[in-house]
């Protein structure tokens, strides 16, 4: 198990677009896709304040970022360390 965990949905270009990046720099996540788990579906529309925006991904300090940036999600695991 890995300290990140990412929401999203295959049909989702932005969940595709962060599953590259975080692949292509060997970064080790877990996957939820939330159209096949209505509780993680659930989750992000928590998370999100009512928007079930995504992907959503959770890092190991607690914080989260909702369809980040290739840049925005390179500067937080970068400040983790992972980068």
């Amino acid at each position: 198990m890995s300290d990140i965990t990412m929401y999203g949905a295959e049909w989702c270009g932005d969940c595709r677009r962060s599953k590259r990046f975080l692949d292509t720099n060997n970064i080790k996540y877990n996957y939820i896709d939330i159209e096949t788990d209505p509780a993680a579906s659930d989750k992000v529309i928590e998370i999100n304040g009512g928007m079930r925006s995504i992907p959503v991904i959770i890092f190991s300090d607690g914080t989260h970022l909702t369809e980040p940036s290739d840049i925005a999600l390179k500067a937080k695991l970068e400040e983790l360390k992972v980068l």
